[in-house]
């Protein structure tokens, strides 16, 4: 499942503005912004990280999309945090992301607490300093425990979805909603992470665009958007469809688009999510997890549940009373059955 197909950047600015990023954000970069919008000042209060060099690298926490991140320690505040180092390149991957983490502040949303650029990085690099997520991702987790009772995903869903919510309201679509791409941290609070595909909706769907992210989790529309309408879709269904499927992974304890003997190449996974017939949701599950994930993996986005509709879900409301602690007892604990 890590067939990545990655958009080409445009160098052309969007010409929709974020909104403002939100005032403690340290954006140590001289890039142009790909969004027209003033950057934020540098907050000079405690603890906020000014300058890479006080950052101490301890552990690569992984690779991939053009990337490494690093653990790293903060020799001052004493703090641990990890670095997301991208090479940047002529497409400009890195810069809307920046842009991106600039300005979103949720609890649902792994934080950036300072963007240096090849002033402070090595030539042609962009680096993040994120919260870290002491529990790692939940495709660890997954590795580790193979899948989740529906007590622990009802608050996992509720979390993601909380998450979708916000960045939807602020015009992001995610577009790679992936059990790597949600973490973890010593509470046991998910938090979604990774907007190296991200997209700012500027009211009219671009087909060009639609190929962006890893495809196992990509909605029909998406994959094929002549048969499923994909020209005048709503973008933010994709992301509906992708938490689906992810709330299934984490039941059955596999992907669960295609047989566990099959394997996950293009023309396989494009057959089971375009053309697949309707899915058969696991005998064990509740009646209320079946409809849930039903109404996220509706092939037809016009039928498909809104992230709105989602948050009122009987699923998701059922454990409305639990904090993240239960979550946490699981994926931090090993308390799984």
């Amino acid at each position: 499942m890590t067939l990545v197909i990655r958009e080409r950047r445009h160098k052309q600015a969007l010409m929709l503005s974020l909104p403002k990023p939100h005032s403690d954000f340290p954006f140590q970069t001289h890039i142009p912004a790909v969004l027209p919008s003033p950057f934020s000042h540098v907050d000079s209060s405690p603890g906020i990280i000014k300058d890479l060099s006080d950052l101490e690298k301890l552990a690569v926490l992984g690779h991939g999309n053009g990337g490494i991140v690093y653990k790293v320690y903060h020799t001052k505040n004493r703090s641990f945090y990890a670095l997301k180092v991208l090479r940047l390149n002529e497409n400009g991957i890195g810069i809307l992301e920046a842009e991106i983490l600039k300005r979103v502040n949720s609890p649902y949303i792994v934080r950036c607490h300072a963007v240096f650029d090849n002033d402070n990085c090595s030539e042609g690099d962009i680096g993040f300093v994120m919260e870290y997520m002491e529990g790692g991702s939940l495709h660890d987790v997954l590795q580790e425990h193979h899948r989740l009772p529906e007590e622990v995903i009802s608050v996992l869903a509720k979390r993601v979805l909380e998450g979708l919510n916000y960045l939807h309201g602020m015009h992001i679509v995610h577009r790679d909603i992936k059990p790597s791409n949600l973490l973890v941290n010593d509470k046991g609070e998910v938090k979604i992470a990774d907007f190296g595909v991200s997209h700012v909706v500027e009211g009219k769907f671009e087909v060009s665009d639609s190929n962006a992210g890893t495809c196992a989790y990509m909605s029909p529309e998406r994959i094929d958007p002549d048969r499923w309408g994909g020209e005048n879709a709503d973008e933010f269904a994709g992301d509906v469809w992708a938490t689906g499927v992810v709330m299934l992974e984490c039941f059955l304890g596999y992907f669960p688009l295609i047989g566990p003997g099959q394997r996950p190449d293009w023309a396989t996974l494009m057959c089971a999510i375009c053309f697949g017939e309707k899915l058969e949701m696991p005998e064990k599950a509740s009646p209320e997890f079946q409809n849930f994930v039903r109404r996220c993996l509706e092939k037809n986005w016009r039928k498909r549940a809104t992230v709105l509709e989602l948050l009122h879900h009987p699923f998701v409301g059922r454990n409305c009373c639990c904090s993240s602690t239960g979550l946490g007892d699981y994926v931090l604990r090993g308390q799984v059955h």
